[in-house]
């Protein structure tokens, strides 16, 4: 199976703990997971545990002012494969029923698109009470799968149905309604004599930089910058879920990289250069999503620098190889250069200059002094500028904004 994303929504339940196996899990499988919390799940669990396992913010409270998300529920419902509730209280399994929105998980099953599974867990009397069946049956009929709780010794010490299923049935039973709905995806366009999103790049052969470059010093020290390779790597993941083949040639960056990518390391900014350079001539697209040092030392000193006796330092710098200038200026026919402009003041002016000076094709810029934006973060606010236009795109995630790009790149594409 491609790479998934599943939205992993947490309840107040006892079995809650149970849902960290299941994040591993579905992690093992090739997922990518975003974690929704309960008030009360965070009493059994803390966010932490999940933050730490996921490298992303925790979401419980759509106004918490540590969410980098002001409409969370709506970005986080759809950009996932599946919403999986484990365990799921006789609670959210009421409000699911009745379309009761009155947190982030209840907001966010109604603001989804994507199959839903719910996977109950609670004391044998509450899920026999009619009111859950009730609330259950709803569900089922209006598309909901269920994850049926089994029988066993509950955590109060009785014996009967309303134990959570074991994790391995759970994560089973979501990949194969992940791999259903993809499916079916497909066979609906063809049915509409339509090219399913997921494979309108098939065809292309994109060459991406991504992440930040480190220069050396000495063997010990060197510049660099803060770059995640974040961005870089969600247009990686687009594009490869959308039919194109992705090679990456990466620099340094805090995540790990998606899958169904070529990866190659380069880096320096002169190794990430001729790491470009050695597949440029297989490429269709290439995407300037590093952040290429400008300048290195140019004399790294071979043996670490002592600072016995230095008040001072001075470094002499050199000019790195401009990679994107490079590619445009080597470009043969046919190929398609789209660069990234991160700016603290006038964005558009300077995103502009950069187009006409290095000859792009499309440029993505954003202002990194934005909430929400820049370095580090799951979220961006960019402006998507072609030579005849601006299309300003306001703050998403990193995922969804990659699409945006692919879509005009698709624009592109279609005037050649």
């Amino acid at each position: 199976m491609n790479k998934f994303k599943i939205g992993l929504g947490v309840t107040g339940g006892i079995a809650a703990y149970k849902a960290v196996e299941v994040l591993r899990l579905l992690q093992k499988a090739g997922g990518e997971s975003s974690v929704a919390m309960t008030r009360h799940a965070t009493e059994f669990v803390q966010p932490l545990t999940f933050r730490a396992l996921t490298d992303r913010h925790v979401i419980v409270d759509d106004y918490d002012p540590e969410n980098p998300d002001p409409i969370a529920h709506i970005n986080f419902s759809q950009e996932i494969d599946l919403l999986l509730i484990v365990p799921a209280t006789a609670n959210i399994i009421g409000k699911f029923a009745n379309g009761v929105a009155d947190d982030f998980l209840s907001s966010t099953y109604l603001a989804t698109t994507a199959p839903v599974m719910v996977a109950p867990a609670m004391n044998t009397t509450m899920w026999e009470q009619p009111a859950t069946q009730r609330n259950v049956a709803q569900l089922k009929s209006d598309g909901v799968h269920f994850v049926e709780p089994v029988a066993g010794e509950l955590a109060c010490k009785t014996v009967g149905t309303g134990k959570l299923e074991d994790v391995e049935n759970i994560v089973s039973q979501a990949l194969a309604v992940v791999e259903e709905a993809r499916t079916r995806g497909v066979e609906e366009a063809k049915a509409k004599n339509q090219s399913p999103k997921a494979i309108d790049l098939s065809g292309e052969r994109f060459l991406i930089t991504v992440g930040g470059t480190r220069e050396a010093i000495d063997p010990v020290r060197f510049i660099s910058n803060h770059s995640s390779g974040k961005m870089g790597f969600a247009v990686a993941e687009a594009a490869a879920a959308r039919g194109a083949e992705v090679t990456v040639v990466a620099g340094v960056t805090t995540v790990e990289p998606p899958a169904n990518v070529k990866v190659i390391r380069g880096v320096s900014a002169q190794a990430m250069y001729d790491g470009v350079m050695a597949e440029l001539a297989n490429a269709t697209v290439f995407v300037g999503a590093a952040a290429v040092a400008d300048y290195a030392p140019a004399n790294a000193a071979n043996a670490k620098i002592k600072k016995e006796g230095r008040d001072e330092m001075t470094l002499e710098l050199k000019k790195t190889p401009d990679i994107l200038a490079n590619v445009s200026k080597n470009r043969h026919e046919g190929l398609l250069v789209v660069g990234f402009a991160a700016e603290t003041n006038d964005v558009i002016g300077y995103a502009r200059s950069k187009m006409e000076k290095k000859g792009l094709d499309l440029v993505v810029a954003n202002d990194i002094t934005k909430e929400g934006a820049g370095f580090n973060t799951d979220t961006n606010i960019a402006t998507i500028i072609s030579r005849e236009s601006e299309t300003e795109m306001p703050l998403m995630s990193k995922r969804e904004l990659a699409d945006r790009i692919l879509d005009a790149v698709l624009g592109l594409r279609s005037e050649i």
